[in-house]
């Protein structure tokens, strides 16, 4: 397994590569996409990507927890957590 990881300068780098458009106004399509995404996915609107997957908000409610050092119960306060969902084809390219 890599421990490689892909940063922002990474993709915008990529965008630059690939679309031939200059280094700012690649980082710059990059950070207006991940903001699109970022505002849909506060307003509770689901993201979906073809071949790649979905993205959604999950609202968790109120529950009891443990701390697994001295047994305590603790609650553990409602939330929203980001779940991501790959598409059938993105599973079938990391499995191949």
């Amino acid at each position: 397994m890599s421990d490689a990881t892909v940063t922002r300068a990474d993709l915008a780098e990529a965008v630059y590569q690939e679309v031939g458009l200059s280094r700012n106004e690649s980082a710059q399509l990059l950070e207006t996409v991940l903001d699109e995404i970022s505002m849909a996915l506060i307003r509770d609107e689901v993201v979906k990507i073809s071949s790649f997957g979905s993205f959604s908000v999950r609202k968790k409610g109120e529950r009891i927890g443990r701390n697994p050092k001295t047994g305590e119960e603790v609650p553990i306060l409602p939330r929203k957590v980001l779940v991501f969902r790959p598409s059938q084809v993105l599973k079938a390219r990391i499995n191949a």
